[in-house]
Parts: C-alpha cells; structure tokens; sequence
C-alpha cells in the first residue's frame, strides 16, 4: 500500500529479482513502469493524430488562400470562401456579415448579411469587434439573431471571426461541443486574414 502511494519510489528500489519475498516486489515495480508505459504510448500516438489532423488543415488551409488569391472578383472570392468552409472545412452553417455592398452579390444569398457599420444591431458586436480576436461557443441570442435569424436552433456552436474593419465570419455548427471557448483558433484566424487580403485587392482596384 505504500509503494501504492509512491510510485516513484518504487521505480527508483534497485531489488534483486530472485526467490522470496524481494521477487514480489521487483515485479510491482515492472507492473508500475508497464503502467507507464502504456501511458506515454497513449499519449504517443494522440501526438501523432494530432500532427496528422494539423498537416491536413496546413494543407487546406493553404489550398484555401490560394483560392482566394486567383479569384478575379470581390463576389467570386467570397463565393469561394463560403464553398471552402462548407465542403472542406465541415461548416455547416456559414455567415459573412460585410459592412458595405459587395458588387455582384445581393441578400439573396442565404450566407451573405449586408448591415452598415453603425447599425444598431450590431452594437451586441462592438466588443468582439474591438478586441479583434476569435469567439467560439454559445453566442447570446441577439447575436444570434442577428446571424442564423430563423436558423439559430440548429447551431450549437459557433466560432466568430472579425474580419479587420470590413465585416465578420460565422462558421456553426449543430455540433455543441465543436466550438467551445478556449479552443485553438490559428487556423480559423489565418483564413480570416486570407479573406481581408484577398478582398483588399478589389478595395484598392476601386
């Protein structure tokens, strides 16, 4: 019971593995360091499937800007950007939320939210967009509102992104758990900023 409660002691006995009572405890030490061993393998291979789940969103993500970059429209390069998110990115219910006219787009698009800067509902926003940084999870309902309308019982989740001084990005998902706050947010943030720059080019065109 001892040993029980300090395993580390019981790794550092140097006992000889021979006959009587010494052998017993030569073999809970083995049973103690079997234990950890089949920790660290678990703990190994979780390693290697996240190594592999971060190559495949690297290579996405980078297939992604590319994309965007050879769009030759403010229109096309947010088309582009919806399509990705939902069939290679899993999201299921996308939202741009853009703060002046995109040419050639209007609200007919299910995923496009056309609102002025200044417009009272998107005071609920003013934080987030003044910090800047990502937001996932539950959103309160006005904000909600503002980005799945009748759609907002089928999210669960949400990962919210600012887009500079241009607009926002919802990706959600029925998934409850799929967002949640704390969660890393490089790539959803490198996407973003793919977006901005790929859109400033149309901006400095005008």
């Amino acid at each position: 019971r001892f040993l029980e409660q300090f395993s580390d002691l019981a790794q550092s006995l140097v006992v000889p593995r021979d006959a009587g009572q010494a052998t017993s405890l030569a073999s809970y030490q083995l049973d103690v360091l079997r234990d950890k061993n089949r920790e660290l393998n678990r703990r190994l291979h979780e390693l290697f499937a996240n190594a592999e789940e971060n190559e495949r969103l690297v290579q996405r993500t980078h297939r992604l800007t590319l994309t965007l970059m050879r769009q030759r429209s403010a229109a096309d390069t947010l088309r582009a950007m919806v399509a990705s998110l939902r069939e290679d990115f899993d999201g299921e219910l996308v939202r741009v939320v853009w703060f002046t006219p995109v040419p050639g787009l209007d609200e007919a698009q299910d995923w496009l939210i056309t609102i002025a800067p200044d417009a009272a509902a998107l005071s609920p926003f003013a934080p987030f967009m003044a910090k800047g940084e990502a937001l996932c999870g539950r959103l309160q309902p006005e904000k909600m509102d503002l980005l799945f309308g009748g759609a907002q019982g089928e999210v669960g989740s949400v990962a919210l992104l600012p887009l500079g001084s241009v607009g926002m990005l919802a990706v959600g998902s029925r998934d409850g758990s799929r967002f949640y706050p704390g969660m890393g947010t490089l790539f959803l943030r490198l996407m973003s900023e793919a977006l901005v720059a790929a859109m400033a080019r149309f901006d400095d065109a005008d």
